[in-house]
């Protein structure tokens, strides 16, 4: 296949960026992915602006995790979903669609126009319990990792701490 025949995102170093299902604000929940077998992510605090929640829902079995970036318990999310896990999933419907979020935590639910509420609704019925895997942490590690790489300027050159592998062999 001659060059001629690629386009012109397949030619440049850097990754297509798949757009949000439907836009979304930020300042509630920054960061949101679904990764790890887990719909994931970081809920801001509604009392103090300093405080930031690690919130994350496992594929299947709906187990469920709340803690401050310093893994301090959500006080709401004692035997089931809290406001933070509930906003994590209406950004996830923003960001990656319904169905796809559906797909992702295998979800049981009528097809139609589905909501986050009506998700955080099928999946709390199930009766979910914590989760002890205390993922907070590499949540929480992902999030300071994207929020540096938003501070670089477009580009398509390589990052130094996105090459794996060195340009030239090692001399034995």
């Amino acid at each position: 296949m001659g060059d001629g025949a690629l386009s012109d995102w397949e030619r440049s170093s850097t990754a297509r960026v798949i757009p949000p299902a439907r836009p979304r604000k930020l300042a509630k929940v920054p960061f949101v992915e679904l990764a790890d077998g887990r719909l994931q992510g970081v809920v801001s605090s509604g009392s103090d602006i300093g405080r930031v929640y690690v919130s994350s829902v496992a594929a299947g079995t709906y187990a469920f995790a709340c803690s401050t970036n310093n893994n301090r318990p959500c006080g709401g999310a004692r035997g089931s979903f809290c406001n933070h896990i509930g906003a994590l999933v209406n950004e996830a419907v923003l960001q990656y669609g319904a169905e796809r979020v559906v797909r992702y935590l295998k979800i049981e639910v009528a097809e139609g126009d589905v909501d986050g509420a009506a998700l955080a609704s099928a999946m709390r019925i199930t009766r979910p319990q914590a989760d002890a895997t205390k993922a907070a942490a590499s949540v929480f590690s992902r999030f300071l990792r994207h929020l540096a790489y938003l501070e670089h300027a477009p580009a398509t050159v390589p990052l130094p701490e996105m090459q794996f592998f060195p340009p030239t062999r090692a001399v034995a």
